[in-house]
């Protein structure tokens, strides 16, 4: 009775209630959207699967869970609508009537199991977002298929709770969590306090934030993975509780948590308060994420058989039917904690699937007894540090995808449809049983239940996402070529053949990194690394390798500009223009990296040459390169630096706790650290943005005063050298010694000096986008043509 009433309330205030949680996305996407379409769940008890169908005007979408009908309709809307939904665009302007679906459209998988997040994601990507942007995720998640989203938001909450209830005072939490930008590392058990400490009041923040995504996981029936005890303990616990742990050590200069050994007396004691407080605050699993001993050497006093055993009691012992999910990331996970535990209680996510994967492919991270008789998900790292830069592995993707160990995968006489202008085969169904055969075979001898987006950041390359999310739902190896038509119609809704042949210029360079090439992620922009004569790489472990002709994405760019320019000469919904604006954006910022490292080697080259006056002329129109990528970038909220450290700010109650988030943001994407990390500990500039605002303040300073230096020492260099002349200090130096003077001599300046004040600054940078970008890409171009 009480819902009849509080039904009929929503509607006298004009609020309607959506028959299915497909349909209240519907309307996120477009209001009234929601009417176009006929949604129906129908169970299989046998295979994943949606299809399309038509009703009267209403297209129908058929599928055995709310997040396989979600991702009938994103197909639909791709290969049907042409319209492609997005990180850069999440709502869309629908046609009053929707094209037809001419005859059904069925699609089924094995791939049941698809994971999203990487640790590292919630840091570098969601550190500072809100019910708001984490409403529109858990859209974008349920469109492209995931069913097991890692949900670690709030494990602070857990953690905080249960120290002070084994004796820590608040002071003591403070030090040991970390601060908002620098969560994952604290989880992922790799430092202590860095950032912090958090004030009450995030606490609070983010344990109502993570009640709200779990209950809209949980909605569209996704299984949220929370985050299991996987043995941390602050690196003090030995003194402060007297627990018998592991050497806690250091990590890039940071204390590192300690590990609670398995032969602990108290171990069952601990993780069960963990799990208490867990389910307290959010609920019990059927999954739990643990990486225990994550990123450290083997230790020969650790039995890592038992400790899997600990850990997958404890985790028993909350839900019998739990599985445990761990990243296949280096060591991890042990071969002997492998063994230890039983077939199908362990979830291996291959992380790099892509490029370095463990299992199948040949890699130089390959083992040859994989991962022995357990699941395991193939998985789609494609960025590290949530690094900008047009990046991925198209062949590699689709080659390791398609293959087992012994061979490539066979599929005859199966034909897969792309969309509304591709017929059903009359024999569809009756070819089924042979596609179900096969698939059968492959998964008993692999164990590959799933594929998994472990990104270390989002909202970059939506090409390869979107690639990646259709690969379970299309059963017969295909080509790139083939792929990038149909996305090019379907991200910006026409037909364009500059924008095709840019795209097929792009997946055949820069976007098909070859194998052997183990880069971890983008081709880095020379403006983010901190000037030497012989810059390269911006972080210290991108391990890049030059795979690809600058030329090609400034043709790319060419191509899409023409492609911008002729779109007054047809109709594009508003959603893919945006899409269309975006991609003009991040491929002409690309072309303009990739020609200002050029720029950056003519220069070194006059420096070395001695040529003082062509080094000034190209140092200049180096540094002028980066403003004009500061300005283009200016012209898409995606690519302002505001949009990071706005986020940061609002999350604040008070001037204090805003100042502590502005800082977070801001070490994050520089120094990263303190003055150890940054210089000596590695991670300087790993997360790196081209984003504009950074590049003008931050970056653009760094060279200017790097590229004075150097005209300073060469004009220093035409001056008399008096103690060369009457004796002075190297009157007495070795004919070697004075040769090695000779040599162009690296300046040495204090980087992070230069560094550190801009993150302690709290100058507003803006959301809101400035200039057009046609005209901006066009002046680029120009720029680089030297017109």
């Amino acid at each position: 009775m009480k819902r009849i009433v509080f039904c009929a309330y929503l509607c006298m205030m004009g609020l309607q209630l959506w028959a299915t949680p497909v349909d209240d996305l519907l309307e996120r996407i477009d209001r009234g959207a929601s009417k176009k379409f006929k949604i129906e769940l129908k169970k299989n008890d046998d295979r994943d699967f949606f299809e399309l169908d038509q009703a009267g005007n209403r297209v129908v979408v058929r599928g055995n869970t709310w997040v396989n009908v979600a991702s009938g309709i994103n197909w639909y809307l791709k290969y049907y609508a042409g319209i492609h939904l997005t990180w850069n665009q999440m709502k869309a302007t629908l046609p009053a009537t929707l094209p037809r679906v001419p005859q059904k459209e069925y699609h089924e998988t094995s791939m049941t199991l698809r994971y999203a997040f990487n640790y590292c994601t919630f840091s570098y990507s969601m550190a500072f977002w809100d019910w708001a942007r984490w409403e529109q995720e858990i859209d974008w998640l349920a469109l492209h298929g995931v069913n097991l989203p890692l949900a670690i938001v709030g494990e602070e909450c857990v953690w905080r709770n249960m120290l002070l209830k084994l004796g820590y005072t608040e002071e003591e939490v403070g030090r040991f969590i970390a601060g908002p930008a620098f969560l994952a590392w604290w989880e992922m058990n790799n430092l202590e306090g860095w950032g912090g400490p958090l004030p009450l009041s995030w606490y609070t923040r983010q344990e109502q934030l993570q009640k709200r995504i779990l209950s809209r996981m949980k909605e569209l029936g996704m299984h949220p993975v929370l985050p299991g005890y996987c043995g941390m303990v602050p690196h003090d616990a030995k003194e402060r509780l007297g627990l018998n742990v592991s050497d806690a050590g250091l990590w890039n200069g940071f204390q590192r948590p300690a590990n609670l050994l398995p032969t602990d007396p108290r171990f069952d004691e601990i993780a069960t308060r963990y799990y208490d407080e867990l389910t307290r605050l959010f609920g019990r699993a059927d999954y739990y994420s643990m990486d225990p001993f994550h990123e450290s050497a083997d230790d020969a006093t650790i039995d890592y058989g038992e400790a899997g055993r600990k850990l997958m009691a404890a985790m028993k012992r909350v839900n019998p039917r739990a599985t445990w999910v761990v990243q296949g990331w280096t060591e991890n996970p042990r071969p002997a904690m492998m063994d230890a535990l039983k077939p199908g209680d362990l979830l291996i996510l291959d992380l790099f699937s892509e490029c370095r994967p463990m299992f199948g492919a040949p890699s130089i991270w390959k083992r040859e007894e994989g991962y022995g008789q357990h699941r395991w998900l193939f998985c789609l790292l494609q960025n590290f540090g949530a690094n900008v830069g047009l990046h991925g592995r198209m062949d590699q993707l689709l080659d390791n995808y398609y293959s087992t160990e012994n061979g490539e995968r066979k599929t005859e006489g199966y034909e897969h449809t792309q969309g509304a202008n591709s017929a059903n085969k009359s024999n569809h169904n009756s070819q089924l049983p042979i596609l179900n055969s096969q698939l059968s075979t492959l998964n008993s001898s692999q164990h590959k239940v799933g594929i998994g987006f472990t990104m270390e950041g989002s909202e970059n390359n939506p090409v390869m996402f979107e690639l990646m999310s259709e690969l379970p739902w299309r059963p017969e190896k295909f080509t790139k070529e083939e792929w990038i038509k149909s996305y090019v119609k379907a991200r910006y809704g026409t037909t364009n053949e500059h924008l095709e042949q840019a795209w097929l210029l792009l997946a055949q360079t820069i976007y098909n990194c070859p194998a052997g090439n183990n880069q971890q992620g983008p081709h880095e922009s020379i403006f983010c690394g901190r000037p030497s004569l012989n810059n390269f790489q911006a972080s210290s472990w991108s391990k890049m390798k030059n795979y690809y002709d600058p030329a090609a994405t400034l043709q790319a760019a060419r191509l899409f500009l023409a492609g911008a320019t002729l779109n007054s000469q047809f109709s594009i919904l508003h959603s893919q223009f945006s899409n269309l604006e975006y991609d003009l954006v991040d491929i002409t910022r690309q072309a303009l990296a990739d020609q200002a490292r050029k720029q950056y080697h003519h220069a070194i080259a006059d420096y070395k040459a001695f040529a003082i006056n062509d080094f000034k002329h190209d140092a200049d129109r180096f540094l002028k390169m980066l403003l004009l990528q500061d300005e283009l970038l200016g012209t898409r909220k995606e690519f302002r630096l505001g949009h990071w450290t706005q986020a940061a700010i609002d999350c604040g109650t008070t001037p204090e706790e805003k100042k502590l988030y502005e800082w977070n943001a801001r070490v994050q994407i520089t120094t990263w650290g303190n003055r150890y990390c940054a210089d000596t500990g590695g991670l300087r500039d790993y997360a790196h943005k081209e984003w504009q605002g950074l590049l003008k303040d931050f970056y653009y300073v760094r060279w200017k005063t790097y590229f004075d230096a150097l005209a300073n020492q060469m004009e220093a260099l035409t001056k008399p050298q008096p103690d060369l002349l009457g004796g002075g200090p190297n009157a007495n130096k070795t004919a070697s010694e004075l040769f090695a003077m000779a040599l162009p001599q690296e300046v040495k300046i204090d980087w992070y000096a230069i560094e550190e004040p801009w993150t302690l600054q709290q100058n507003p940078y803006s959301t809101l986008p400035e200039g057009d970008a046609v005209v901006i890409a066009k002046k680029i171009i120009d720029f680089i043509d030297g017109k």
